[in-house]
């Protein structure tokens, strides 16, 4: 770093918080420098908020950044910024393959090496601006002991807003494709799954076997099942098996799919529930029995030992149940 301006008194001041592979910050130079690196060796963002900088990187034409504007420097790429003016600067730094590994989350395949940001982007109006208001609001959450940032669920959701964020603010190969108004990005991994779930649905997956199953992680998944179905992918497979139920149940063949219905089987089952009703705990009701006993939720034993002793008591009284069978003998006389 070399300073410009002799005659100024040189200050600078660094906020800097983390999330994950995400680095975001607030820088201020109180006086005219100069700043040379390497490679970066990941994607920088950098948005003036005050003052300014022009800078070149590897062998491209120089660049003028002022407010309303934001500098994009390539990982690869000797970088200078010429001049940075005083004044306050809002920064974004993307791990290595980061970004790249979420634009591939986003279109559900791969994407060709050297994929590069335009070198500029408008923060004053439409996804640009409201990009730079999340970076703001992210580094103004630095400081808050017990705020968003520091709940991890809400934490993993601001990294993954700005990734989403950033490829739909700058300019790249791939931005027509995750600007078409039903994107193939959000369709292509759930119907991989929506297509596994409807095929097999008595299969045990798992959140993770589903990802796998549309070929982008877990979170990713997540993302595109809330933004075309509306709910979570096991919250899909849940309501799939349920219409396969309702349609078994519905048959037209009126002695059940396996050729009769199993009455006694059915009897127990409810009146099991029905014993469970004093017992149960749920968010709206709590059974008196378990009240009593202090909130002790035995619902789950006293349903089993209820079904259980029902069913057993049916089957045995009835004519094709397993009640003993006695067979006569008879005893030749002597004669």
């Amino acid at each position: 770093m070399d300073r410009l301006e002799t005659d100024h008194i040189f200050s600078a001041a660094f906020d800097v918080v983390r999330l994950g592979p995400l680095t975001v910050g607030e820088l201020g130079f109180g006086a005219d420098v100069r700043l040379r690196f390497g490679d970066p060796g990941a994607h920088q963002i950098d948005i003036p908020v005050s003052g300014g900088l022009q800078w070149h990187q590897g062998g491209l034409d120089p660049v003028l950044t002022g407010p309303g504007s934001a500098a994009v420097f390539r990982p690869q790429g000797r970088t200078v910024l010429e001049r940075v003016r005083p004044g306050r600067m809002l920064a974004v730094k993307i791990g290595p393959r980061v970004l790249e590994g979420h634009l591939e989350g986003m279109l559900g395949r791969p994407v060709r090496q050297g994929f590069h940001l335009g070198r500029s982007m408008d923060v004053t109006s439409g996804t640009g601006r409201s990009w730079a208001r999340l970076v703001r609001m992210v580094i103004g959450e630095a400081g808050n002991e017990g705020g968003a940032l520091r709940q991890p669920l809400l934490a993993v959701q601001m990294q993954e807003a700005l990734l989403t964020g950033l490829l739909l603010a700058t300019d790249h190969p791939y931005r027509h494709e995750l600007d078409r108004p039903a994107a193939a990005g959000f369709q292509r991994p759930v119907r991989r799954v929506m297509d596994a779930v409807r095929s097999s649905p008595e299969h045990p997956y798992t959140a993770s076997e589903l990802a796998r199953v549309a070929q982008v992680s877990e979170r990713w998944l997540q993302e595109c099942f809330r933004r075309q179905v509306g709910m979570s992918p096991m919250s899909y497979l849940r309501e799939v098996r349920m219409e396969r139920v309702r349609a078994e149940l519905t048959e037209a063949d009126p002695a059940g799919r396996y050729g009769h219905w199993a009455w006694r089987g059915l009897t127990a089952y409810f009146g099991g529930f029905l014993a469970m009703v004093p017992f149960i705990t749920l968010s709206f009701y709590v059974g008196p029995v378990t009240k009593a006993l202090g909130g002790a939720d035995l619902a789950f034993v006293v349903g089993l030992l209820a079904s259980g002793l029902l069913y057993y008591f049916l089957a045995c009284t009835g004519e094709d149940g397993f009640a003993p069978v006695v067979r006569r003998r008879d005893h030749a006389g002597v004669s």
